[in-house]
């Protein structure tokens, strides 16, 4: 499977932000990408870095966008992962990501179901968590686990969709530094992001694929200075093998081919899901064993 990774700055505006887009997606369908993957909330600046309900209007047009990038995954025949704000209902948001069959159809979607409330993270204001469960998207391409930004903290979500059988994971993503921690911390942050999601590659033995912003966004409230995404998106193999890394400033499309048969490969020789202990996990669900 040749997979595209858009990894893109915000233009300063939803419509120059989106020309950008479709560029990248020309070229990936020029390089013969059966999958195009973009980034967290890609079509506007990241708007959670303060809480502010003029911020909810950018949910407003949530089905046109969905008929439109229907279009654009139709018109270069390729299998899209969108990530959307979508409004549900009055006063109730969830932060979506949309995909697309090769023919514009919505193959599924899936609803981010872990929400951030940090400083410049400010997730639990806009967005509802997901209620659709962690449910893999069959496609043309076979099911794609696909999950949202802060999920890929977590090896539950991980471990559900592959169990639910997902023949690769999917992240698009909007993370960086801010500007005041120092370089150690901002190495130590950007590489613990790199090592868990390394991490559900081995231990499900399947492929994931991260894709992340770029550029700085000024926090337009004044309380912060603002983010700098750090990029770094990547791909790693079902043993964790780095098959791409992308740096921390360049606008890029990056066309990956993965091997699709190695997973099943790499399971018969590491076989975790056969030996996982499933008559003593009950306490997982539990908030802490106190």
């Amino acid at each position: 499977m040749k997979v595209a990774l858009l990894q893109q700055e915000f233009k300063g505006t939803k419509k120059a932000t989106i020309a950008k887009t479709l560029e990248l997606i020309a070229e990936a369908k020029k390089g013969g990408a059966d999958l195009v993957v973009c980034q967290e909330l890609h079509q506007t600046q990241y708007f959670c870095q303060s809480e502010d309900t003029n911020f909810f209007d950018h949910a407003n047009e949530w089905q046109e966008d969905v008929a439109f990038w229907g279009r654009v995954a139709k018109d270069n025949g390729v299998v899209l992962v969108t990530s959307l704000f979508e409004k549900r209902a009055d006063g109730l948001y969830h932060n979506t990501a949309f995909v697309f069959e090769r023919d514009g159809s919505v193959a599924g979607k899936y609803r981010k179901m872990h929400i951030p409330d940090d400083p410049g993270f400010y997730e639990k204001f806009y967005f509802t968590p997901g209620d659709i469960g962690f449910e893999p998207i069959e496609t043309s391409l076979g099911k794609l686990g696909v999950l949202v930004c802060w999920d890929q903290w977590y090896p539950e979500a991980a471990r559900l969709m592959a169990l639910k059988g997902a023949k690769i994971l999917i992240y698009p993503t909007a993370i960086g530094w801010f500007e005041g921690d120092s370089d150690d911390e901002k190495s130590r942050q950007l590489e613990a992001w790199v090592a868990v999601q390394r991490g559900h590659s081995v231990a499900n033995g399947l492929p994931v694929v991260a894709v992340n912003r770029v550029g700085f966004e000024k926090d337009d409230s004044g309380v912060m200075d603002g983010i700098k995404f750090w990029g770094n998106s990547f791909v790693f193999g079902p043993q964790g093998e780095q098959l791409f890394r992308a740096d921390s400033h360049s606008e890029q499309c990056k066309i990956v081919e993965i091997d699709m048969k190695r997973s099943e490969e790499v399971r018969r020789i590491w076989p975790f899901l056969r030996d996982r202990r499933i008559d003593a996990y009950a306490n997982i669900t539990k908030r802490f064993i106190d």
